[in-house]
């Protein structure tokens, strides 16, 4: 496993922002508009957001963010450079979020994502989240699925 850092960060920094272009561009080429449903920049950095970045040399490689919603938190904008995949980082971006869950309380992680995102499925199995039913107030889509695990 190489070498990396995970630490809090604004989202308009330009690393994080540089990640996030290339995540909504990714699903944009896709998926349909009315089925793209990443946050834009500008929200990832309200309250009640907690964003991270994965980075080495300072360069930025992966980038997550927490939403907390009433009664669970919502994994949202995972991304990891192509890149630099197959080091462990989205893995890591994932722990990071379930100590931070654990330490606000939340007991649910919940996250929705594209249909055809199979890496991303897998990761997601393999730390524990299960298909779960719509929630929150994502529409009906045919793109969509949606996980949980309890924490």
């Amino acid at each position: 496993m190489t070498d990396f850092s995970i630490r809090r960060a604004n989202p308009r920094e330009p690393g994080a922002t540089s990640l996030l272009k290339a995540s909504h561009g990714l699903m944009e080429e896709l998926y349909p508009s009315d089925a793209n449903y990443f946050l834009p920049i500008d929200a990832l950095c309200m309250p009640g957001i907690h964003f991270y970045v994965a980075e080495r040399g300072g360069r930025s490689l992966g980038c997550v963010a927490l939403a907390e919603r009433e009664g669970y938190g919502e994994i949202k904008s995972m991304f990891v450079d192509p890149d630099a995949r197959g080091m462990g980082i989205a893995d890591r971006l994932l722990e990071q979020l379930t100590s931070l869950a654990r330490e606000r309380g939340i007991t649910l992680l919940r996250l929705e994502s594209g249909n055809t995102l199979e890496l991303a499925h897998r990761l997601y199995r393999r730390h524990g989240f299960t298909e779960c039913e719509r929630f929150g107030e994502y529409p009906e889509s045919p793109h969509s699925i949606f996980m949980e695990k309890a924490i």
